[in-house]
């Protein structure tokens, strides 16, 4: 086969493909990166540029790249079975393997698994979940599920419904009926003059008032990542969870802590619940459940939903095609006992993390930077106009915008959100590429200071 030229690459992408979450407009009138091949924590490109992947992917490749012991498995797997369904009374052992293997990594309520192909579908499948799950109780009208503003959750219909963006609500009619939103605890952002405990009192109480707004006997439960991924790493004051889970329970609400970023050592345990002490009633995971290396989701059920669905609730209209797809859970399965093996979730929380920290919270000293926030390996820097006041940029995204280009340029990726510079790396990073990943960001920083006539 032709090698293509990367010129031949762009034009196919251009002629040809649509991009998820895309200016696609933009877009037409410049080009793409075309990504090649990767190794470690490294990608290259069509022209032979190597760039350091700060990211993990899109918050997933745990393990890094060119792991042959994954794609070895899913070899044999797709010699021997490459595909059968979960429908009919029928099950295949890689998926039986990985929900066995999730009952003993996950807390003690959870033993049972409900496999989707994404994140989106987890919290799709969630939602029907949770409304059945009331209607068996005799609750039917108990429909409403609260998210949070600014919540990331998917981009499906009822994914995008429980996320709290604005934008994407504005496309597709969203969100659909029964979801409502409440404050999220972005301190920095909304807490004024309150400590940064007091303000996540605060912000927890806003679920009390909308369920007394709504009536508890309509509120079905209440879902929330354990950090923030998408809107900003946006870590909950301590204390936040704490009250969250003192309202459900007082008023008998299910309690979702969405772990498709969080899962799987990204804050340094295996999951964000075990960090922030929440006990939920269902988690839905991804990402990191595969390294990204197949696409696979679940969702986690407590023993009482799943003792409901099992001894009262008859047939559940619910699945894909994909639910536990063979060749996806072998890899999951080997995924999961290579980092356990690798000690990966030990090092993230006595070595890489705490040292990730240290060297994040030095950047804090540079002018255009107002807070430095991580937990295990995942961090943000808020770049603002006026750290006294913290005060932001008036056109919000063009500063964020400019860092990750100009880091980019030097050889790695970050994100931003808005002027939020988001940091997700592989687990598998040591203390030199933490190095080389914080000196890239450094230079990054400065050039945009310097662009915007502060340095």
């Amino acid at each position: 086969m032709r090698q293509h030229t990367t010129a031949e690459w762009q034009a196919l992408d251009r002629d040809h493909y649509l991009h998820p979450f895309t200016d696609l407009t933009k877009l037409h009138g410049n080009s793409s990166r075309i990504i090649t091949r990767a190794e470690g924590v490294y990608l290259w490109d069509s022209d032979g540029n190597r760039v350091l992947d700060g990211f993990a992917g899109l918050w997933c490749v745990n393990m890094g790249y060119g792991r042959t012991e994954l794609a070895e498995v899913a070899a044999r797997q797709m010699q021997e079975l490459p595909y059968y369904n979960s429908f009919f009374n029928t099950a295949t052992p890689p998926t039986l393997e990985l929900a066995e293997l999730l009952a003993e990594l996950s807390p003690p309520q959870f033993n049972y698994s409900f496999f989707t192909g994404s994140g989106s579908e987890a919290n799709d499948t969630i939602v029907r979940m949770v409304r059945r799950f009331w209607d068996i109780q005799g609750q039917a009208g108990r429909t409403v599920i609260i998210s949070r503003d600014n919540a990331y959750h998917g981009s499906t219909m009822a994914g995008a419904s429980l996320g709290g963006m604005d934008y994407m609500h504005k496309q597709g009619g969203l969100p659909i009926p029964d979801i409502e939103h409440i404050m999220q605890p972005y301190w920095y952002e909304l807490g004024g003059d309150l400590s940064p405990e007091e303000f996540g009192l605060r912000a927890a109480r806003e679920l009390e008032s909308k369920i007394l707004d709504l009536g508890a006997d309509r509120v079905a439960a209440f879902i929330g990542e354990p950090v923030q991924g998408a809107g900003g790493v946006i870590i909950p004051p301590p204390g936040y969870w704490a009250e969250i889970q003192a309202i459900c329970k007082k008023y008998d609400i299910l309690l979702i802590a969405d772990e498709v970023i969080c899962g799987f050592g990204r804050t340094g345990a295996w999951f964000g619940s075990d960090t922030f002490g929440i006990v939920p009633d269902l988690m839905p995971v991804a990402k990191g459940m595969s390294s990204g290396y197949l696409p696979i989701g679940a969702v986690l059920v407590g023993d009482r939903v799943a003792h409901s669905l099992i001894e009262q609730g008859g047939e559940f209209n619910h699945g894909y095609t994909y639910s536990g797809h063979p060749v996806c859970a072998a890899v999951a399965v080997a995924n999961i006992r290579l980092m356990r093996a690798e000690g990966i979730v030990e090092r993230v929380a006595s070595d890489t993390g705490p040292y990730f920290s240290k060297l994040l919270q030095e950047l804090a000293g540079h002018p255009l930077v107002g807070e430095a926030r991580s937990v295990g390996l995942m961090g943000a820097l808020e770049l603002v106009a006026d750290k006294s006041s913290r005060t932001f940029f008036p056109k919000r995204g063009d500063t964020g915008s400019m860092c990750r280009d100009f880091a980019l340029q030097d050889g790695l990726i970050l994100r931003a959100t808005k002027d939020t510079m988001l940091f997700s790396p592989p687990l598998v990073m040591d203390r030199s590429h933490i190095d080389e990943m914080v000196e890239l960001t450094a230079s990054s920083l400065d050039k945009t200071a310097q662009a915007l006539g502060i340095l």
